[in-house]
């Protein structure tokens, strides 16, 4: 493997295979023990910015907890800068991250309102910029986190069957899980939405390109006996999402009970949260709802992982 640095994190097309399994996942399992013994100080002297244009708890608190961790400082952090930073003002994106950049941080972590936004804010720092979550485009590093909570849960990623389910058209989390998946062998991917949320054309494509098998159904009931994950997703309102109310489909994608009686055994429930009515309270207490613990920790390893290998 070529010992390329990484700097900006934007899209998660720009991993390969071999960085996934031969330096991000031995790092976070690095990480898991740094954890148990209470930290370490790895990034002393390293500052952080945290600059949320939307609202965030597990992202941004992961990002700022796995600095601390590591013995870095956020030096500044905000949430919900549309309304409580200059941007209300009319200040753009790229004036930001200069003036941003005039305050030294060694990474700014920027979650964006409108798709595009990471790669203008790389364009111009100097510092190391990492994708929170890019509008309806991508949410790379969430992506990571999936595929390592996959790859310890199931002991492999090639060969998997996974069910994508929900808001298929404007989840960035579905296009990035997505195009990460591509990068493995004999993945197999059905795609589970009402009709008005299915996935795009430009995801089908590249799966397409990468001989990546997929399908596209609108009732969960079907899928869920044989697949290995099913990944919920909620309905994105902020973005505009609604549902059809004549669309008889709309209620076939939620995961309770029924669905889970379905399930293997050994097959496990994903979701990116926060959740909504999606997945009923009952399902939380099923040994193969991951979406509140391994997920959890692995969002926390692989945040860590990223900031070492970034700023080590």
């Amino acid at each position: 493997m070529k010992n390329v640095r990484l700097k900006h994190i934007i899209e998660a097309q720009q991993f390969s295979r071999e960085w996934l399994e031969n330096k991000l996942f031995p790092m976070a399992k690095e990480m898991e023990e740094v954890v148990k013994e209470g930290g370490s100080n790895n990034l002393s002297g390293k500052r952080m910015v945290t600059f949320f244009y939307e609202a965030s708890t597990r992202t941004r608190a992961s990002f700022e907890i796995a600095m601390n961790m590591l013995g870095g400082e956020v030096v500044f952090s905000t949430e919900n800068a549309l309304q409580f930073s200059s941007v209300s003002k009319g200040e753009t994106l790229r004036d930001t991250i200069r003036v941003l950049n005039r305050y030294r941080p060694d990474v700014i972590v920027l979650r964006y309102h409108e798709e595009g936004g990471a790669k203008i804010a790389a364009e111009v720092s100097l510092a190391p910029v990492i994708s929170a979550g890019d509008g309806t485009g991508q949410h790379p590093t969430q992506a990571l986190l999936d595929i390592y909570t996959i790859q310890k849960r199931c002991g492999r990623i090639d060969d998997i069957s996974i069910a994508i389910v929900g808001d298929l058209a404007k989840g960035r989390t579905v296009r990035s899980l997505s195009y990460l998946l591509g990068k493995f062998s004999d993945i197999k991917i059905y795609f589970v939405s009402p009709n008005l949320l299915k996935i795009k054309e430009d995801i089908k494509d590249y799966l397409r390109r990468h001989n990546v098998f997929f399908t596209e159904t609108n009732d969960l009931r079907k899928v869920a006996p044989f697949v290995d994950i099913i990944y919920q997703t909620r309905a994105q309102k902020e973005r505009g999402t609604v549902f059809d109310p004549s669309d008889e489909t709309n209620g076939f994608f939620i995961v309770n009970k029924e669905i889970t009686d379905l399930m293997k055994s050994e097959s496990i429930i994903m979701h990116p949260l926060p959740r909504n009515e999606e997945i009923t309270l009952e399902v939380d207490e099923d040994p193969r709802a991951v979406y509140l613990t391994d997920q959890i920790d692995s969002g926390l390893f692989i945040r860590m992982a990223l900031l070492k290998i970034i700023l080590f």
